[in-house]
């Protein structure tokens, strides 16, 4: 057995004791209750960006769904399958979440590859990372690139009907968020100022 699985299998251990036994038991209170979380996360799934993980959050407290360079893609209907489309409608309009955040990263190699204008010769993911749209030609710093792709991914949420109209009612509010992994912080969007801002 490797000794990263090994790992797995001792992070298994130690979250049993944390929030399995007793008769307290975080687990068991979510079980009975079922979820409620007022936050819901659009993250990438590259390994070094775990939402729960860099906000140390508890079981229940997040709604994640995590794709490729965290990419909310434009509202659509057609034949196909929409599973960030059909997280995102479970998550705003089942749990009621009051927080959309959409969560990019320094050294997103989906970024990288779309801004070198890489064909990627892929079953999936070229036409994935095409969702972003054109990139202005002059960009050529990924992290860069990464805020625009927020940008876009923010427009695209405006596109789902039932978003904005939460969005213009006040019930729910979308944050675009920026992790830097070589310095470990995160930084926020302000729309009014064009900027992003340590947290």
């Amino acid at each position: 057995m490797t000794k990263d699985f090994s790992k797995l299998l001792q992070g298994y251990k130690k979250f049993r004791d944390k929030y399995v036994h007793g008769s307290r038991s975080v687990m068991k209170q979510l079980a009975d209750d079922g979820q409620r979380p007022e936050i819901m996360v659009v993250a990438c799934c590259d390994s070094r960006v775990d939402p729960a993980l860099i906000l140390q959050c508890e079981p229940g407290d997040l709604f994640v769904v995590r794709n490729v360079a965290n990419i909310v893609p434009p509202y659509e209907k057609a034949a196909g399958y929409h599973g960030i489309s059909a997280a995102l409608e479970f998550g705003i309009n089942m749990l009621k979440v009051k927080h959309l955040v959409i969560l990019g990263h320094s050294q997103c190699g989906g970024i990288a590859a779309l801004i070198q204008g890489e064909e990627l010769h892929t079953d999936f993911l070229h036409r994935w990372l095409l969702l972003i749209g054109k990139l202005p030609q002059d960009v050529r710093d990924t992290n860069h690139a990464a805020k625009l792709a927020l940008q876009q991914s923010y427009e695209h949420c405006l596109e789902f009907p039932w978003i904005k109209q939460k969005v213009d009612a006040g019930e729910l509010k979308i944050h675009l968020w920026f992790f830097d992994i070589f310095k470990g912080k995160m930084y926020v969007y302000d729309r009014n100022s064009d900027t992003y801002s340590f947290l």
